[in-house]
C-alpha cells in the first residue's frame, strides 16, 4: 500500500468547481442548469488581447522566458499599478505566475510552517485555509461581519495577533461575500500593525477594478509603512474575463522578490509565453471592455439583490465589489449545504454553499452574478419555487 505525506490529508479543494462537475453532469442527462456558482466572468477576453497571443505565436514566441515574466510585462504591470494606485514601483520586484493561486501557495508556503499563525478572512477564498492547513501552520480566522457589509472590525483583528503571527492574508473586494473594506477600518487596522513589524501581509486584490455605488478600493500598497512587508497580489483573470489563460501577478517587497522567484522556477519555470503578451495587450490597450463588463455586473447586481430579498427566508445585502451577492438562508430553516444541493437537484440553480468558504459561512449561500440578466431572472424564480414547495 502506498505510504502518503501526511501533509497531503490536510489539503482541501475549491467546492465550486465540484459543483460545476455535478451542474455540467446533471446538464449532460438533460437536464436545463442555470449555473450561478462558478467564479468567472461570462464574457469573451477582448479581441485585441486574443490577437495579441496570436501574434506572439506567429512572432515565435514559443520558448522559456524568465522566471518572472518578460521585462515588457512587468514594465506594464508597474504602469499598471502607478495609474490604478498612484503608488510607482520597481518592475523587478514583480512576479508573474499562472493565476492567483501561485501566489498565495508561495507566500503561504515562506511563512508557514508547525508552530506559525496565519490569518485569513472567513468565509473567504477556501483556498487560504487550504493551504495554511497543508504547510502546518494553525490557521486563524478574521471574521467577516455581515452588518458590516461583510467587513472586518479591526480592533477585533488586531486582537488575534501573536508573537506567533506570520502573516495575515486580507482580501477587498471579498470572494464569496462581495464586501469591500471602507478606509476607516483598513486605516484603522494599518496603523494597529504598525506595532507588530513581524507580521507580512498578503493583499488580494484580484477584484479591484469591480467596485459600485462609488466605493474606492482602498490599495494597502498606499500605506506606505506596509510596503516593506507587503505581497500585493492581482492578476487579469476577472478584469479582463481571461480565467483560463492562467495568468496573475505579485509585487514582492525587496526581501522576498528572490525567494519567490526561486519558487517559481522550482514549481512552473514561467508562464506561458504568449500569455504574457496577451496580458501586455490588455495592461496597455483599451479599457472600454473593463467598464462595459462591470457596468453590466452593476445592473445584474440590482436584479440578483431585489429578487433575492423578495423571497421568503432570504435576506441580502448589497454587494460593494466583484461579482457575488451572499444572502442569508437561516430564514429557510435549511443549513447551507442542503440549499446548495436541493437548488441544484430540484431548481436546476448552481450556487456554492457558504460553508465552502469556511465555518463562518454557514447560514449562507454564493450566488455569482456572472450570468445574464434573463438567467438571473429564471433562477430566482426557480429558486422561490422551490423554497415554496
Amino acid at each position: 500500500m502506498l505510504q502518503l505525506a501526511e501533509n497531503i490529508s490536510r489539503l482541501g479543494t475549491e467546492s465550486a468547481f465540484e459543483v460545476l462537475a455535478r451542474a455540467e453532469a446533471l446538464r449532460q442527462q438533460g437536464h436545463d442548469i442555470i449555473n450561478l456558482g462558478i467564479g468567472q466572468p461570462d464574457f469573451r477576453t477582448p479581441e485585441h488581447i486574443v490577437e495579441a497571443a496570436v501574434k506572439a505565436l506567429h512572432d515565435g514566441h514559443h520558448g522559456y522566458t524568465p522566471a518572472p515574466g518578460v521585462l515588457a510585462l512587468r514594465e506594464a504591470v508597474a504602469a499598471d499599478i502607478d495609474r490604478t494606485r498612484g503608488v510607482a514601483v520597481d518592475p523587478n520586484h514583480i512576479v508573474c505566475v499562472p493565476g492567483g493561486k501561485v501566489t498565495m501557495f508561495f507566500a503561504i508556503l515562506m511563512f508557514g510552517e508547525p508552530g506559525a499563525e496565519i490569518m485569513y478572512p472567513n468565509p473567504g477564498f477556501p483556498i487560504y485555509e487550504s493551504v495554511i492547513n497543508y504547510s502546518g501552520a494553525t490557521a486563524v480566522p478574521i471574521p467577516l461581519i455581515e452588518e458590516k457589509d461583510f467587513s472586518f472590525d479591526a480592533d477585533e483583528v488586531l486582537s488575534l495577533i501573536t508573537p506567533n503571527t506570520r502573516l495575515m492574508i486580507l482580501n477587498t473586494p471579498t470572494n464569496p461575500t462581495g464586501g469591500a473594506v471602507p478606509r476607516s477600518e483598513m486605516e484603522k487596522l494599518v496603523a494597529g500593525l504598525e506595532k507588530h513589524p513581524h507580521v507580512a501581509i498578503l493583499s488580494d486584490e484580484i477584484y479591484s477594478q469591480m467596485t459600485y455605488d462609488g466605493h474606492e478600493h482602498i490599495s494597502l500598497l498606499e500605506f506606505e509603512s506596509l510596503r516593506d512587508r507587503l505581497i500585493l497580489l492581482d492578476g487579469w483573470s476577472k478584469t479582463y474575463a481571461m480565467t483560463g489563460w492562467r495568468l496573475g501577478y505579485a509585487l514582492w517587497p525587496e526581501a522576498l522578490v528572490d525567494h519567490a522567484t526561486r519558487l517559481a522556477i522550482n514549481c512552473h519555470s514561467c508562464v506561458n509565453a504568449a500569455t504574457q503578451f496577451a496580458g501586455i495587450a490588455a495592461l496597455e490597450g483599451p479599457q472600454d471592455s473593463v467598464h462595459q463588463m462591470v457596468a453590466a455586473f452593476d445592473e445584474r447586481r440590482g436584479v440578483i439583490v431585489d429578487g433575492l430579498n423578495a423571497i421568503p427566508g432570504i435576506s441580502c445585502r448589497t454587494p460593494n465589489g466583484a461579482f457575488y451577492a451572499f444572502p442569508n438562508i437561516t430564514g429557510t430553516g435549511r443549513d447551507a449545504r442542503e440549499i446548495q444541493d436541493m437548488l441544484l437537484e430540484k431548481a436546476g440553480v448552481a450556487t456554492v454553499a457558504g460553508t465552502s468558504f469556511g465555518h463562518l459561512g454557514e447560514g449562507y449561500v454564493r450566488f455569482s452574478y456572472a450570468n445574464s440578466v434573463d438567467n438571473i431572472r429564471t433562477a430566482l424564480s426557480r429558486v422561490e419555487e422551490a423554497l415554496a414547495r
